[in-house]
């Protein structure tokens, strides 16, 4: 192969160079990129067959894609939706039955009182958290691929559907409803609830059908984290209302927190001494309990279930005080046994809800995909981001018709289902059996549950979100742009509402992107000594620069934002604005600034794509420097790169002798052929 490279070695000992070569190092002939085809590219291609009419290649994608309908492309097809059919016949039921029965029942139990507490936020009767907490659980499972991923009621979509139901159904100013004006008003919000589940669902099918699982990329983590951080605060300022006993209205749109903090400070002299009190003891009694779980997680065999604890113990104090009665206590009241009869949502309200439907729908996927992830790294599995949203939307779509509201995968119940030793989707099951047996049978224990217990499940639910404020520190050491992004998401979620946050946080991160694009520098390299490497000039004082050649390379995408920044640094560093001969301007030796540049090598290995415009810079900066008597070489680019750059018209400027395959290449023929005086040196051949 060095034969038909036509290699050499190195200057013999009568010869003379300015560069002290490595020992024993061969050179080689520069490669242009039609050479190195010619060597290493594919065999004799085919030649194109002539374009056929649109009609004949329809028809032949039909005629494939009939052929991948076979018995065996319909059973891949099956194995590919259904995942129980890969991991069920290699489940292994002797070591991981237990865990997952366990695993499943413990987040069953959490299941229960977070789900009714999770209803109060979406507005809508407890029961109705209830059948949320079971279906999208149940669909999940077999669905879904994320093993250790428990589903259902979450506080950040819970809050957001809420303010939703609130602004399609408002609570009537007069207030003081009769039994059966509450009746219809809950009706209302649960057909609302259940309109924006189904849109949500619908949206995340439509991104399934379309392949747009890559869509999770753009909420990054600040994001998300800043997202649920706001949320969190959202969460525990609604919920002040119910701690207090205060029958305050709910605030929406922008600032409602502020507006919901002001009311709750007008109203607090009339706040329940009753529920104020209740409220007390349960957070004395679910916070510390929060604690122990976590800080004890190795240690216990299964974490302790105080939300159920304290539901157990209020019911109990709350029916032999009759504090309902006696001191006007708000309860939960009777839980309908059974399940709701399945009842398409009005689409009538779907050009309504579209709106609040795409945020909703955007966080369910990734805040699921991204929990999702962490574990599948974790345990050493992979997870489908495409299956991933057909689950969540059929979990949407499919429970909507059972009046459940949206649901996602949630922080606190998967964290736990890890802890209590899950290993499968299989703990779902069980979950699902807790939640059944409390619709089918045990519903009326819960009958005095004091809403302000509910209230303070919600805010005690919210710790993790809080404590990932304790990670600024960190980030703000390791990216200042994260940690920026993360606080004007964070300001915007808190101070506008959760869904405006949403798209505000989106909107920054995204521009932040393009903005470092912006400030990309161009940089001058030189030959290292001793070396075939060329590293930037102001890396080192001990770099080579060879007179007349300038090497310059743009480590960033050329697109219509940087034709205009790349047109100003390529004049500012070869003086093309000013008319007259290129002359460098930077870090280079007095003797390479006093001879006029005669070759210029831009390196587009950095430049990893290029639209039309950029392009068409490129082009017409190959013009000027031919008509300024400058040698014009473009190295390492790649398939992408050059393809659109000969689309452009570049090969009418340039010829192909002058595309090389690497920076040494394009060096080595300026040394060559244009005898430039320096180290003559090309890429090491061993």
């Amino acid at each position: 192969m060095s034969g038909l490279l036509g290699s050499r070695t190195c200057p013999g000992p009568g010869e003379t160079s300015d560069l002290k070569f490595p020992l024993g190092a061969k050179f080689r002939e520069p490669l242009t990129e039609t050479r190195f085809q010619q060597l290493f590219g594919d065999a004799e291609q085919e030649p194109e067959p002539l374009a056929e009419p649109r009609w004949s290649r329809l028809r032949g994608l039909w005629r494939r894609r009939a052929g991948a309908c076979s018995g065996r492309g319909a059973w891949r097809l099956l194995l590919a939706r259904l995942p129980p059919l890969r991991w069920l016949p290699r489940y292994r039921w002797r070591a991981w039955l237990l865990g997952d029965a366990v695993a499943g029942v413990t987040v069953g139990i959490v299941h229960v009182p977070q789900g009714m507490a999770f209803a109060l936020l979406t507005s809508v009767p407890p029961v109705f958290g209830l059948y949320t907490s079971f279906f999208p659980v149940l669909i999940y499972t077999l669905l879904g691929t994320g093993r250790h991923l428990s589903t259902g009621t979450f506080a950040v979509l819970s809050l957001m559907t809420g303010s939703a139901v609130e602004r399609l159904v408002p609570e009537p100013l007069e207030g003081n409803l009769s039994g059966i004006e509450r009746e219809q008003l809950d009706a209302q919000r649960v057909g609302a609830a259940a309109a924006v589940a189904f849109g949500s669902g619908a949206l995340m099918l439509g991104m399934f059908a379309l392949q747009l699982g890559i869509l999770a990329t753009f909420l990054s983590e600040p994001v998300v984290k800043a997202l649920t951080s706001g949320a969190a605060l959202h969460v525990l300022v609604s919920q002040l209302p119910s701690l207090l006993g205060l029958p305050l209205p709910r605030q929406i749109g922008c600032f409602a927190l502020f507006k919901t903090l002001a009311a709750v400070l007008t109203a607090l002299p009339r706040s329940s001494p009753a529920e104020l009190t209740i409220s007390a003891l349960s957070l004395a009694l679910l916070v510390p309990v929060k604690e122990l779980n976590v800080r004890f997680r190795d240690k216990l065999p299964t974490p302790i279930p105080g939300e159920i604890v304290m539901v157990l113990l209020a019911s109990v104090l709350c029916f032999t005080s009759s504090l309902d009665t006696r001191y006007n206590v708000q309860i939960v009241g009777l839980l309908p046994g059974g399940f709701p009869q399945p009842l398409l949502p009005s689409l009538a309200e779907l050009p309504r809800i579209l709106a609040d439907s795409l945020p909703m729908a955007l966080v369910t996927f990734a805040v699921s995909t991204s929990l999702a992830s962490i574990y599948a790294d974790k345990y050493s599995y992979t997870i489908d981001s495409n299956q991933e949203l057909l689950a969540h939307g059929v979990s949407n779509l499919v429970s909507s018709l059972f009046s459940c509201f949206p649901n996602s995968a949630t922080l606190a119940t998967t964290s736990l289902l890890v802890d209590a030793g899950g290993n499968t989707q299989l703990a779902g099951l069980f979950s699902c059996l807790v939640v059944l047996s409390v619709l089918l049978w045990l519903g009326p224990f819960f009958y005095y549950l004091p809403k302000a217990v509910l209230a303070c499940i919600n805010i005690s639910s919210m710790r993790q979100m809080f404590f990932q404020m304790q990670e600024l520190p960190q980030l703000w050491r390791i990216s200042r742009v994260d940690f920026a992004v993360w606080m004007v998401t964070w300001v915007a979620v808190v101070t506008l509402s959760v869904d405006l946050g949403l798209a505000v946080g989106v909107v920054f991160s995204m521009m932040t992107v393009v903005c470092r694009t912006q400030r990309v520098r161009c940089l001058a390299l030189g030959l290292a000594e001793g070396t075939e490497l060329y590293r930037p000039l102001r890396e080192s004082h001990k770099l080579l620069q060879v007179p007349g050649l300038r090497i310059l390379s743009y480590p960033t995408p050329l697109y219509f934002g940087t034709r205009g920044q790349f047109r100003r640094i390529l004049e500012w560093h070869l003086r093309l604005g000013e008319g007259g001969q290129l002359t460098p301007k930077t870090d280079s030796p007095p003797d390479a600034v006093a001879e006029p540049v005669r070759v210029v090598v831009l390196d587009c290995s950095g430049v990893t794509f290029a639209d039309a415009a950029g392009a068409r810079e490129v082009v017409q900066l190959a013009s000027r420097c031919r008509d300024a008597g400058i040698h014009f070489l473009l190295a390492q680019c790649n398939a992408s790169v050059l393809g659109t750059l000969t689309q452009a018209g570049l090969l009418d400027r340039v010829t192909p002798e002058q595309l090389f395959v690497s920076v040494q290449d394009a060096a080595a023929y300026a040394l060559e052929r244009l005898e430039l005086t320096g180290p003559k040196t090309c890429t090491v051949w061993v």
